[in-house]
């Protein structure tokens, strides 16, 4: 079974890629080499089969099993970072990565910022100090660019209000309304993985995606990554849906200034031009806290952290009496400035 590890030329040790300088890293004598000078591995066996599979770990021998949608991990014997070239080679082949430019340090220092930051979420939580793992992984994505034919029959009305002499008017015109729009989106992510959680990975976006370079398996090296569960064509729908609202909105502002619009057909046909397979760097943190685990995701170019945290029912009680407390005392104020009693 192909399993790619990249060995330090200088001292032997496992390298990782380096979040900061972008290159590949030894951690034990400090070489860096620049990934796009590296010639990857890969072969062109493509790896089909939905069930675990057995690794052999090229640094110490151990036997690494692993189940159908990992591409890259870490042997759980030596620690050394490994790739599983049959899982990203052929069809199976990102076309793009977005590289981590945060590292697992510079994660948690953001995380526990980020949990500082809860209003409402108990004083326990907000100290941070019960993460139980933190974890990078490339994520697979595939980024839609979708084109629209968009075509709205409606009927619109204008109503206007006026007075002439001890008369007032109102005046209603109806409108017939037809529009033909062209929409275009592009890099439209939607992520592949089956144990991801969709609305997780959602609220993530988005990603700088000038960032993308094209795919090469030293950018795997340290983390863990995913072989996409479902093809373009099975998540075209979902894609479809992500941009539902988008075109919603967009015609409707192309009809406004009407008193009233009354949609009587609308027609929406949505052609997938392109759709690319990438992997996209999220940092996963689990975090324990009274028993139970909270997930918390996080943008690993960006540092944007998703999930929800736990909340305190005292400060939320707290919360309403406060605001109960400043409407009395406005309502007060009204009824002095009236003419009321203060109190």
């Amino acid at each position: 079974m192909p399993v790619i590890e990249y060995k330090c030329p200088n001292c032997g040790s496992s390298m990782n890629f380096d979040s900061t300088s972008g290159m590949l890293s030894c951690p034990s004598c400090g070489r860096q080499d620049n990934i796009e000078t590296i010639q990857d591995p890969l072969t062109q066996q493509v790896f089909t089969e939905d069930e675990a599979k057995e690794y052999q770990c090229t640094s110490c021998g151990a036997v690494l099993i692993t189940d159908s949608q990992t591409s890259a991990t870490n042997c759980s014997f030596c620690g050394s970072a490994v790739v599983l070239g049959d899982r990203i080679s052929g069809k199976l082949a990102p076309a793009q990565v977005i590289p981590f430019a945060i590292s697992k340090q510079e994660a948690e220092t953001a995380f526990q910022k980020w949990c500082r930051k809860g209003l409402l979420t108990p004083r326990g939580f907000m100290t941070a100090d019960r993460i139980k793992s933190i974890t990078g992984m490339y994520v697979p994505f595939w980024l839609y660019d979708l084109h629209n034919r968009v075509e709205v029959h409606a009927r619109a009305t204008k109503v206007r209000t006026y007075t002439r002499g001890d008369y007032r008017y109102t005046e209603t015109q109806h409108y017939d309304v037809y529009r033909k729009i062209r929409l275009n989106y592009v890099k439209l992510p939607v992520d592949a993985a089956k144990k991801m959680d969709d609305e997780l990975m959602d609220k993530l976006e988005p990603f700088p995606y000038e960032e993308l370079k094209g795919f090469k398996t030293p950018y795997l090296a340290g983390y863990i990554a995913e072989k996409y569960s479902y093809d373009e064509r099975e998540l075209l729908p979902r894609a479809k849906d992500k941009i539902s609202g988008y075109i919603d909105s967009y015609i409707a502002s192309t009809v406004s200034g009407y008193t009233s619009v009354s949609y009587s057909g609308k027609q929406i046909d949505t052609t997938m031009k392109q759709a690319d397979y990438v992997l996209l760097p999220v940092w996963m943190v689990y975090y324990d806290f009274k028993d139970k685990e909270h997930t918390f995701a996080m943008n690993g170019q960006t540092g944007k952290v998703v999930g929800k945290p736990p909340i305190s029912k005292a400060k939320v009680a707290a919360w309403f009496t406060g605001i109960a407390g400043v409407s009395f005392f406005s309502l007060k104020l009204v009824s002095w400035s009236m003419g009321g009693g203060f109190w």
